[in-house]
């Protein structure tokens, strides 16, 4: 694969084919590189944090009606409670917010349950208000690929989807 300059220069087809040969060596290692470091430094979710105006109306909330567990919370200052919601993923619900405010319903925390339809009859019991993708009060969406879902809001008026996905 070596190419002696004097020989390159004198044959320029040939230094083309030598540094073209450098150049793919170099861009393989490159690659190599960029794979182990991209596994190295591959982003995962920590944790969601929602600032709330009720702490306890949201801890029971997360808590009681979407069945998060909580963890310990470092903070222990009243202000703070902290939920599972993956292996090493977290919602960290924050007594911070001063007032409620309209939110879209592009942007949401998805949870996944059981059998939605079984969830949405839980609501109904409780009077609580959720609706379809396109908004129909009371109803649930069904995916092209099968998955049930419903969407409903917070205390603080923040969008959650509640599916029935496996994967």
């Amino acid at each position: 694969m070596g190419c002696p300059d004097s020989y390159c220069f004198s044959h320029p087809e040939k230094m083309v084919d030598w540094h073209m040969s450098k150049l793919i060596i170099l861009l393989v290692m490159v690659a190599g590189l960029h794979g182990t470091l991209s596994a190295q430094q591959r982003a995962s979710l920590n944790h969601i944090a929602l600032y709330v105006t009720d702490l306890k109306t949201s801890t029971s909330f997360y808590r009681d009606l979407v069945g998060l567990d909580t963890i310990p919370e470092p903070f222990h200052d009243g202000r703070h409670t902290w939920f599972s919601i993956g292996p090493k993923s977290h919602l960290h619900l924050i007594e911070a917010g001063k007032k409620k405010f309209e939110q879209d319903k592009n942007t949401h925390l998805c949870f996944t349950v059981q059998d939605v339809p079984t969830f949405a009859r839980m609501l109904d019991q409780r009077g609580i208000a959720y609706e379809d993708w396109p908004g129909a009060k009371g109803r649930m969406t069904t995916r092209v690929d099968g998955v049930h879902q419903l969407y409903l809001r917070d205390p603080d008026g923040y969008w959650l989807e509640i599916n029935d996905a496996r994967q």
